[in-house]
């Protein structure tokens, strides 16, 4: 494969690090607050970097079937950074859709990592989901075309299942620019253009409180890693900064990915498990690898889940939904970083057995 390539593809989404990374200011007082003064460059800055340092986690727990466990206290709770235990600041158990604000659900169905045919398959599901409870979904959810040829973000999520689906029935993919088997060329730009969907998708829910679940309906993003990919150590800076940027910002955002595959049992064991070799945190640049931004890794790290090996697309997506049933919203101050970018992990356990968690892997601080 072409290195070069690689870096142009990096070196294009590099904007997106770097603007993750600055942090959001708080915007100046209103003119009509003439006793409020407003905060110097310094001032602001110690304000973002103490916004950066209150952790706030959505925690799923689940039993050993996988449903959701709901009725556990913050007591049983233990949230550990990096292997210390942490004090928790604020605790607060969610129940389904009566939770405010209630999870909103997104459904993106991805046409350009998934091929013409089968599309037509995830259209057919995605109805029969909607369809479901004389299509009355249980959450605020929004339906999202991607495609080559433009994404549109609809602005408001709806309860109503039969309208999504009026809405479905009216859009028509497009054709296809680059496919799934267009070489390493048209896996650059397919991976490039989902990058920069999910950094539009991530900027969007920012704005809203609460927390938001995106099931990306894709069989995944080119990975663009192999045993005869090179990086270099520029390219893997630039990795390394991409990485930490999507780490915390899905966090902040409190986005949960999920990566559902669409493709089912046509699909190798193989193929559907290769992601799982870039699962492990990487803790600095010299770790970085394309890999490890792909579709379902960022979907683990950010608490979320990998469903595969079925036909039963309808059912998948439903799954996903039933994490929102129960789930609890942690929070904790983390203490000064040492350097730039420090990796933390993170993990949250349960006093009782058999309960497992699944909330964000990582954050990444500074000083």
């Amino acid at each position: 494969m072409n290195r070069s390539k690689i870096l142009l593809l990096l070196l294009s989404f590099s904007w997106f690090s770097a603007i993750a990374q600055q942090g959001t200011a708080s915007a100046p007082p209103a003119a009509d607050s003439p006793k409020t003064l407003v905060p110097s460059g310094q001032e602001m800055a110690q304000q973002t970097r103490q916004d950066e340092r209150h952790i706030t986690l959505n925690v799923l727990a689940t039993d050993t079937t996988g449903k959701p466990v709901s009725g556990l206290q913050q007591q049983d709770f233990t949230i550990f950074d990096n292997k210390q235990p942490q004090t928790m600041t604020s605790f607060a158990a969610m129940q389904g859709a009566t939770a405010d604000p209630p999870t909103e659900v997104t459904l993106l169905i991805d046409t350009v990592n998934t091929s013409f045919q089968r599309v037509a398959f995830v259209r057919q599901q995605v109805e029969a989901f909607l369809r479901q409870n004389g299509g009355h979904l249980a959450y605020p959810t929004r339906l999202i075309i991607f495609s080559e040829t433009g994404t549109q973000i609809e602005p408001e999520p709806t309860r109503d299942g039969n309208g999504l689906v009026a809405l479905l029935e009216s859009s028509k993919s497009g054709l296809r620019i680059v496919g799934r088997s267009a070489g390493f060329y048209g896996a650059e730009e397919r991976l490039s253009l989902s990058w920069k969907t999910m950094d539009q998708l991530i900027e969007y829910e920012a704005q809203k409180p609460g927390r938001k679940m995106l099931l990306w309906i894709s069989p995944g993003w080119p990975m663009l890693s192999g045993p005869r990919v090179e990086i270099s150590s520029k390219e893997q800076q630039s990795l390394f900064n991409s990485i930490v940027a999507f780490t915390n910002a899905l966090r902040r955002a409190q986005v949960t990915l999920y990566a559902v595959n669409p493709l089912g049992a046509d699909e190798s064991v193989l193929r559907t498990s290769y992601y799982q070799d870039f699962l492990n945190g990487v803790r600095k640049s010299q770790q970085a690898n394309p890999g490890n931004l792909a579709l379902q890794v960022l979907a683990v790290q950010s608490g979320g889940r990998v469903l595969n090996a079925s036909n039963d697309l309808s059912g998948l997506l439903q799954s996903c939904v039933n994490d929102a049933s129960a789930y609890y919203v942690m929070s904790f101050e983390a203490v000064p970083a040492d350097r730039s970018d420090e990796y933390h992990a993170l993990t949250v356990k349960v006093a009782k057995p058999g309960i497992k968690t699944l909330t964000n892997a990582a954050y990444y601080s500074r000083p």
